[in-house]
């Protein structure tokens, strides 16, 4: 078992590097799962198996010792030199590939738990959601906010709340499910959303922009106009960088992607009419966001969670806190 165990820890340590170099892309939800299984056999046969043996091998010894003892003291000699005490203990000590296996599946059984039905850590990797998440935000999402989902195939079994407008939800990337992006939902199935010189109309209705004090971008070292917005019962604030155009260009738009007919793109911005099961979203950084003017709608099934607080900035620890 020492040599199936280091086999493991061999293929372990094999994916793991090949993920990290960039040899093939990791599915981390797949890998806990994976885990927890052969930690749990590992724990079973330890519970059921070893340790039972273990401890039947130990009793036996110490019958032996018993026996000994008694022999002897039949024969008058009763000061008896005996290590019989450090043998158990060797005995009953799990071996090395079973505390590595068996001894940690409690703390990565909870972890899956944790992680595929409750809440999921998250690090903003790009300035997409500028200024309500900055680069290096750990934040935090609720995995049973819109419904409980079975982890690795996100499958829906329980449902629960609803995506409303206005919402900062965590999704997989419909062009590659096996990247999570983060955005604001803008449009729910069956609204007709407008983004036309960099303004937001819903179902006809403009959505009011307040202008607010210019936003300092430290990374790029430049100002933006800021402006606060009201899509759901809490304002945001967004991001309009005035040099860039309106417009969506045309090489940056996907192909081909689901409901593409539902979209019409001009030299002013885009109108799309969100399909039924689907979602429209935007990054707060309106003009430096990748969102779903450029690659389509979010299905249902591609839903993780709803992002609700930053619990860590390393480099800014006062942004700390919850979130609209």
């Amino acid at each position: 078992m020492s040599l199936i165990t280091g086999l493991l820890y061999a293929a372990l340590i094999a994916y793991l590097g090949g993920w990290y170099t960039g040899q093939w892309q990791g599915n981390f939800s797949l890998l806990l799962f994976v885990l927890t299984l052969v930690t749990l056999a590992y724990w079973l046969a330890e519970r059921y198996k070893f340790k039972p043996a273990r401890e039947a091998a130990a009793a036996e010894l110490q019958k032996q010792d018993d026996a000994r003892r008694a022999s002897l003291n039949s024969q008058g000699i009763t000061q008896v030199d005996s290590q019989v005490s450090e043998a158990r203990e060797r005995i009953l000590a799990q071996p090395w590939w079973l505390d590595w296996t068996a001894g940690l599946f409690p703390v990565i059984c909870a972890v899956f738990f944790m992680r595929s039905f409750l809440f999921e850590p998250f690090k903003i990797p790009s300035g997409s959601m500028i200024p309500t998440l900055l680069v290096g935000d750990l934040i935090l999402v609720n995995k049973f906010h819109y419904g409980i989902r079975l982890p690795v195939i996100n499958k829906k079994i329980i449902s629960n709340h609803s995506p409303e407008r206005g919402d900062v939800m965590v999704f997989r990337y419909p062009v590659n499910p096996s990247l999570d992006y983060i955005k604001r939902v803008v449009g729910l199935p069956g609204d007709k959303i407008a983004y036309l010189n960099k303004k937001l109309t819903i179902n006809g209705q403009p959505i009011e922009q307040t202008p607010l004090a210019e936003f300092y971008d430290e990374d790029s070292l430049r100002y933006s106009l800021q402006y606060s917005e009201k899509l759901g019962a809490q304002p945001h604030r967004l991001l309009v960088d005035k040099d860039r155009p309106p417009f969506v260009p045309p090489q940056a738009i996907e192909e081909s992607f689901p409901f593409k007919d539902n979209c019409t793109y001009s030299g002013e911005g885009v109108v799309c009419t969100v399909p039924p099961g689907h979602y429209f979203m935007m990054g707060d950084n309106r003009d430096n966001s990748q969102d779903s003017r450029f690659w389509g709608f979010v299905p249902d099934e591609n839903i993780v969670g709803k992002a609700f607080v930053i619990w860590m900035n390393f480099g800014d620890l006062k942004r700390v806190g919850f979130f609209h």
